[in-house]
């Protein structure tokens, strides 16, 4: 038996790593990790964000098993969180999320192991640790030995731990530590980037925050453990901490202009060197490739893969960014100066690769020699859930704070045209601007509408649902309007899951959702309402309510006049769909719990409301 090891962090301080983790941590695997930075090309920006996802994955390890001793988990248990802490990101591609963007962008370069297509990092993460680490002879006896288990089957609850995947495994509590809303691997990132950048995200409590986390049903929630309403509001105020710091860390680094450069730059040299690589050597050969590059390359591997296969202008791409000559910013589009139906648009295709590929490809002709990035945050919290009394509360629901912060990340959209240094000093940027703006609100509907061939957006299904509910009730006479406004979110969990089951609207409705709560919840439905509600095409208002002698708070629905407009639009685009829809919910009219709000129709109308600031 191998001594503890002692690794001294500078932001954890000690800590100690037992003689199977050093096993583990020994690999090929885990010892990738060494030379691939956690924030990418960040460092351009903040200098000394040249930390790596190595020392975050023993951070993880080390908070994981902070976590789980305060929850009084059984050893064994600690022993597994931590080797999922420790093995979390080890399917994580060279310069982090870069490459994962490539896949999204180019699906026809999504590699395909054991029958199943990979795509983002967690799955590279899973096979690894679920297929490759039990083949190991020397760490399957030892599996065998110290957990009396197959290496294999200890090795499959591993990954799911390491991946989030509390469904499959028989204690959800486990994954909820490694990949919940509030979790070990969040705690660290956000502190050891905080350190690494200089920047501070807000207060991160750890101790305050790790001690308002309890089990209840097998599962982690915020709560007091003496259950008074004190304990309950600080255990509110630690998570509202560390989704300050989330939103705080999206806005100084991932949407620093900066930062963007840096990366638009990268995507640009490595697209331009996988085609010309799949062109030369062929489909699989580049598929292959892109294996290694979340298995085997580091970051300096990738680099050396870009200058041998990308064209002479590429290269050119990244000796500049090797030189520190980032392209410099000469218009910028954020949430704030676009009209609700644009940001609306914009957020769809930014969360479709081959459409944001082909957004940027097309603006980047229309303005000349720029190049383009387009960027939404994500992330928000989708689960986590407070105990109070006899009855659960989700954590957004019960704080308002957390319920604004959610739309600020929600709302997060940035596209940006860079150009070169040299250049931009020639350029007109107020002229840039106002062409990047015709450009993208003639080019924008005609992209989804190309990317509908392609697939159903199931977003858009929601988008239907709010506007079928509106063309029922609606009613408009002498100078007032009348329009419903849905009194929870539940219903709309319920009506969506019912629509999903009918032959031609399952598509459209593609979400999958579980009962743990007690009723129909899927956490991918709350994430596109909020995107809804921050990109201005749903209204959500704040509603008091008594019940067993508490007030307690609910968010009410009801469609803008943005909305409405854009979503007339989209009833065209899905005719067939809409009409269904539409005649389903016309009989059920009396069952749909609404309240009608009548004001106005100038008021409901009016320009400076729909189009904001334009």
């Amino acid at each position: 038996m191998q001594k503890p090891l002692i690794i001294h962090d500078p932001v954890h301080k000690t800590i100690i790593v037992d003689d199977f983790e050093q096993m583990i941590l020994n690999t090929k695997h885990v010892q990738r990790l060494r030379n691939i930075q956690q924030l990418g090309l960040a460092d351009h920006v903040y200098p000394g964000a040249n930390h790596t996802r190595f020392e975050h994955s023993i951070g993880t390890m080390h908070m994981a098993s902070v976590i789980g001793r305060s929850l009084s988990l059984e050893e064994d248990d600690i022993r597994k969180i931590r080797l999922a802490g420790l093995l979390h990101d080890v399917g994580h591609s060279a310069f982090s999320h870069a490459v994962e963007n490539v896949l999204k962008r180019n699906p026809h370069l999504q590699p395909d192991i054991l029958g199943k297509k990979f795509i983002r990092h967690e799955a590279f993460s899973k096979d690894i640790i679920s297929r490759i680490l039990p083949q190991d002879n020397y760490i399957g006896r030892y599996v065998e030995s110290e957990f009396a288990a197959d290496p294999f089957d200890f090795f499959d609850e591993i990954s799911n731990i390491a991946t989030g995947d509390a469904r499959s495994i028989s204690k959800p509590c486990l994954a909820q530590i490694i990949a919940g809303d509030v979790d070990a691997d969040r705690i660290d990132f956000l502190l050891r980037d905080s350190y690494h950048t200089g920047v501070s995200f807000g207060l991160v409590d750890v101790d305050q925050i790790i001690g308002s986390l309890m089990i209840k049903d097998g599962n982690v929630v915020l709560g007091s453990s003496d259950g008074s309403t004190y304990g309950n509001d600080m255990a509110l105020t630690a998570a509202e901490s560390l989704l300050i710091s989330r939103a705080h860390h999206y806005t100084a680094i991932i949407h620093n202009p900066g930062t963007q450069a840096a990366r638009v730059m990268l995507l640009c040299s490595l697209e331009d060197a996988l085609e010309r690589f799949r062109n030369n050597y062929g489909p699989d050969a580049a598929k292959d490739e892109i294996i290694h590059f979340f298995t085997e390359y580091n970051d300096n591997d990738l680099l050396n893969f870009i200058r041998s296969n990308a064209s002479e202008k590429s290269i050119m791409l990244m000796d500049d960014l090797r030189d520190g000559r980032l392209y410099v910013p000469v218009a910028r589009l954020s949430q704030k100066i676009l009209r609700p139906s644009t940001r609306m648009a914009l957020s769809t295709i930014a969360r479709h690769g081959l459409a944001t590929k082909r957004l940027e490809a097309r603006l980047a002709r229309e303005l000349g020699d720029v190049l383009v990035d387009l960027t939404v945050a994500s992330g928000v919290p989708k689960s986590m859930r407070i105990a109070m009394d006899d009855e659960d509360g989700f954590f957004y629901d019960e704080s308002a704070l957390a319920n604004g912060l959610v739309r600020a990340i929600s709302r997060q959209l940035s596209l940006t045209a860079f150009s070169h240094p040299d250049v931009v000093l020639e350029t007109d940027c107020s002229a840039v601007l106002s062409e990047l703006r015709r450009v993208v609100d003639d080019l924008s509907p005609r992209l989804l509408n190309f990317t509908r061939e392609d697939q159903y957006l199931p977003i858009e299904g929601i988008i239907l649902l709010f506007y079928a509910v509106h063309t029922i009730f609606a009613d408009e006479k002498q100078g007032f309007i009348s329009i419903p406004r849905l009194r929870h979110i539940t219903w709309l969990y319920r009506t969506i899951r019912e629509l999903s089951s009918f032959q031609r609207l399952r598509n459209l409705f593609d979400y999958s959702f579980h009962e743990r709560y007690g009723f129909p919840y899927s956490e991918k439905v709350f994430e596109d309402i909020q995107v809804l509600v921050a990109m201005g095409i749903v209204d959500e208002d704040l509603r008091y309510y008594e019940k067993d002698g508490r007030f307690r708070q609910s968010y009410e629905y009801v469609l803008t006049w943005e909305g409405v407009g854009y979503a007339e639009v989209l009833a065209e685009a899905y005719r067939p769909e809409f009409d269904e829809m539409f005649s389903h919910l016309s009989k059920l009219r009396h069952s749909i719990k609404r309240d009608m709000v009548t004001i106005p129709s100038n008021r409901y109308a009016s320009k400076k409301r729909s189009t904001g600031v334009r």
